[in-house]
């Protein structure tokens, strides 16, 4: 019989991979910004510089009488447009449509990742790759992007893949350096990975790339790779607010992922605006317009005023300004102008600033003018 005086080990119901040290922060809403600014310009989160697509905007307003039904069960409609949108080079259950990129993510990882598996990223990356796989028990290898280009060290990710290995996890323009990774490389890595791994490439700023050797995953899809990539429409489509993304990949994939999928998963308004915004190509082409001249107008003046910083293939640009980062923010912010620090997404000393109107990129250039001197 126990003896109750007798220490017993404790044992706990708490999973130990679960505690987190650094969880994710997002950027900072505008209303948590105190500044005698009389505005405020929101450069810290990416996210489209006009605002969002007239054509979601009009199905938003069109399905606000319908808040009191369930949506859709599934994200089949959403499917057949996605289908439409890529011109019927895949099949309508080959996407995955889900509430938001970040939700595409989790799905991935808890559908290939878990306890005693492997997950390979490459800082600086985008965060949550880690912190989800980290959730759901896996051991996460960094492979970092080699600096001071940040391109992809392709021989460092094939000489860790192990037989526990399950994803590698590639961004393309990655967030925060805006650098891209090019056909042959990913030619070179698809080539060389076993069968048991799956690539999953990040390539929500698709839309605003201008380099000849860039692709996407479609290509890889159609040629039965285990490969998955990945779209929002926060970015391009100006539906942040929203949540809603998704991914494509190979039918077997997609078959297993959907598996996952909860029923209502997207709700109303953000399957109406998503459906409609993929039609809205004018309002695209506007968008990226704006922000590859702004691009170009942000470069000119971050060479004149002798800033280090890597040319972009997103929507944003990475700078390493010679101050402290928190102290770099902090000015910013008293001139009205929110930027990001990206040392939690591996990039110590380096800040992301957001391209935007040609009224807000002036404001920045002006404010780190004034800042610099």
């Amino acid at each position: 019989m126990m003896n109750m005086s007798e220490p017993t080990d404790k044992i706990s119901f708490f999973k130990e991979y679960l505690a987190v040290a650094e969880p994710y922060k997002g950027g900072k809403a505008i209303s948590e910004i105190k500044t005698k600014k009389d505005k405020i310009y929101k450069l810290s989160s990416n996210e489209n510089p006009i605002g969002a697509s007239p054509k979601a905007m009009a199905a938003i307003q069109e399905n606000l009488k319908n808040l009191h039904l369930y949506p859709d069960r599934t994200d089949q409609r959403l499917q057949t447009a996605l289908r439409q949108f890529y011109n019927n080079e895949l099949e309508a259950d080959q996407f995955i449509g889900a509430s938001s990129g970040s939700e595409i993510i989790d799905h991935i990882i808890r559908a290939f990742a878990g306890e005693g598996r492997e997950v390979i990223v490459s800082n600086p990356t985008f965060k949550p790759y880690i912190m989800f796989s980290s959730w759901c028990g896996s051991k996460v290898i960094d492979v970092p992007l080699l600096y001071p280009d940040y391109k992809l060290d392709i021989r460092g990710i094939l000489n860790v893949i192990n037989d526990q290995t399950r994803l590698i996890f590639l961004t393309s323009p990655n967030n925060p350096t805006g650098t891209h990774i090019a056909k042959h490389e990913l030619d070179e890595l698809l080539a060389n990975i076993p069968d048991h791994v799956v690539v999953v490439l990040d390539e929500v700023y698709y839309h605003f790339v201008d380099a000849d050797d860039y692709t996407t995953a479609l290509p890889y899809v159609k040629k039965g790779y285990n490969i998955i990539g990945v779209n929002s429409f926060s970015k391009t489509y100006g539906l942040a607010g929203m949540r809603i993304g998704y991914a494509y990949t190979t039918p077997e994939l997609s078959a297993y992922i959907h598996q996952l999928c909860k029923p209502f998963l997207i709700d109303t308004l953000s399957l109406e605006a998503g459906i409609a915004a993929l039609g809205d190509q004018a309002f695209i082409d506007q968008t990226v317009e704006i922000v590859k001249k702004g691009r170009l107008y942000l470069y000119e003046q971050l060479d004149r005023l002798g800033m280090h910083y890597w040319k972009s293939q997103g929507n944003f640009i990475l700078l390493k300004p010679e101050m402290d980062t928190g102290q770099f923010e902090e000015r910013m912010l008293e001139e009205g102008i929110m930027v990001r620090p990206v040392a939690n997404f591996g990039a110590p000393g380096c800040v992301r600033v957001s391209i935007g109107i040609p009224e807000a990129n002036e404001a920045f250039i002006a404010a780190l003018e004034k800042i610099i001197k």
